[in-house]
């Protein structure tokens, strides 16, 4: 199963507060700007889904997020992210992609995910083309972790991520400290919540459903 966080080689150290109106928030992609044929970066992505995990926790809206397990041989390990992964040849679309990963990481079962929308996909610098399923979970519900890839499951207020105080956007550097030139862009870091930090493409996926649901593209139930 592969993952699709921002390579961790690359390191933002400068950070710039984000606002509403800035155009680097709500992005679709995380391959360079310019540089590369458009047609053959197409022919080089793979269709891969992820589910978005909503529930009602207290009376308020939460989101799932899992954290990957520490792998010496996986370069995304110890990342937040949503369950998700590469689609098979046995998925009929990229939905049952989704609920088959979140089935084998987290052990929920479809019978308990409601699916709400599929969001616009989002291409990873991996060259793989993520399309997010919303998904809304009978909750509580039974959690069976797949240790060797999932270290833990937690849930954020969605309120929490809605607030833009609690994010930001960071400028690209490389490891030795220098600003990154391939003219990707800045990285979407949020703060710290409950000892984890999401950053990186599940930032901005998260970023993007968030305007979604803005954008009344699908609706919570009452």
């Amino acid at each position: 199963m592969t993952q699709f966080n921002m390579s961790s080689r690359v390191q933002a150290t400068q950070a710039n507060p984000a606002a509403s109106g800035n155009p680097d928030l709500y992005r679709y992609s995380d391959l360079p700007a310019v540089g590369r044929s458009g047609h053959d970066t197409e022919k080089r992505l793979r269709s891969a889904a992820v589910l978005i995990p909503l529930l009602r926790q207290r009376d308020d809206w939460h989101v799932l997020f899992i954290r990957r397990s520490e792998n010496r041989k996986d370069r995304h390990s110890g990342q937040v992210a949503f369950p998700g992964g590469s689609q098979e040849h046995s998925d009929n679309s990229l939905v049952e992609t989704a609920l088959r990963e979140t089935r084998e990481e987290v052990g929920i079962n479809a019978d308990n995910i409601k699916v709400l929308s599929t969001l616009k996909p989002y291409k990873t610098i991996s060259f793989f083309k993520v399309t997010p399923v919303v998904g809304l979970l009978s909750w509580p519900c039974t959690m069976n972790l797949q240790e060797t890839e999932v270290a833990r499951a937690f849930t954020i207020p969605l309120a929490w991520l809605q607030d833009e105080s609690n994010f930001e956007l960071r400028e690209r550097r490389t490891p030795s400290g220098e600003i990154d030139t391939s003219r990707r862009y800045p990285v979407v870091y949020f703060r710290e919540y409950d000892g984890e930090t999401l950053w990186g493409a599940s930032a901005r996926m998260t970023l993007n459903f968030i305007k979604a649901m803005q954008d009344k593209e699908f609706l919570l139930p009452a």
